[in-house]
């Protein structure tokens, strides 16, 4: 694998999830022979997340509710993430932006759930639940959270072409 390949790959993976220690070590893992030999290392390597990797990773995301800002990939997969039907619904924006700072208030950091596939309501029956979690508990969850996002990424960032070396 070129120099440019190896870079162009460990973007990728920072995309999927802002980990250093995770790109290292998937990335080390490299050429991959297709999509699922990719997303299995990937799942291994982020099983579990330490506390002080899911504050790296939570640093790089937005709160939920909110756009995205920026051009750049993860932005973008962002604002596909988090689109839903009721996602212009004032109210829910409202509750979702209140129960974001009741969160942070609480734990510290940005709300993190995986947001494809959930409608807004969805998301804040989750944010509220969430609230009443013990520290310890909420952190294990944010962690898969994040595991469950990089590999929903993995897929999006990685279906077409080659996978770091291997066919896809």
């Amino acid at each position: 694998m070129t120099d440019a390949n190896a870079n162009d790959f460990r973007d990728k993976l920072r995309t999927a999830l802002h980990v250093e220690r995770w790109v290292d070590d998937v990335a080390a893992k490299a050429p991959f022979s297709d999509l699922d030999s990719l997303v299995m290392a990937a799942y291994d390597a982020a099983t579990p997340l330490t506390p002080a990797e899911i504050d790296e990773a939570v640093a790089a995301h937005p709160r939920i509710g909110e756009k995205p800002a920026g051009a750049t990939q993860s932005a973008a997969l962002s604002r596909s993430e988090q689109s839903a039907p009721d996602a212009d619904d004032e109210q829910l924006a409202a509750a979702i932006a209140q129960g974001n700072a009741d969160y942070e208030a609480r734990f510290g950091r940005v709300f993190l759930i995986r947001a494809a596939g959930r409608t807004r309501a969805e998301v804040l029956s989750e944010l509220l639940r969430r609230l009443e979690l013990d520290d310890q508990t909420e952190l294990e969850i944010v962690g898969e959270q994040l595991r469950d996002i990089a590999l929903l990424r993995i897929e999006t960032l990685f279906s077409q072409g080659i996978v770091a070396g291997g066919a896809a």
